[in-house]
């Protein structure tokens, strides 16, 4: 059951925390070109947020069933 609140805290803190991060980076004026083309800092850091919030997708539903399985026990 610990283990399971800890998955869900986890998700929902990403899910807090990386979507601001991704709108301050793509703010940045490193992340566009002079053409107003995405750079590469933005793609990696793009990658990297989606990367993360898919973790925490993972992380929020393998919590869920865990504990709706202890539950139902």
């Amino acid at each position: 059951m610990t283990a399971a609140i800890v998955l869900l805290v986890s998700g929902v803190f990403n899910f807090i925390v990386w979507p601001p991060f991704y709108r301050r980076t793509a703010a940045d004026p490193r992340a566009h070109d002079e053409h107003g083309k995405a750079t590469r800092f933005l793609r990696v850091h793009a990658i990297l947020i989606g990367s993360a919030l898919l973790i925490a997708v993972v992380s929020l539903v393998v919590g869920i069933l865990t504990i709706t399985r202890v539950l139902a026990n």
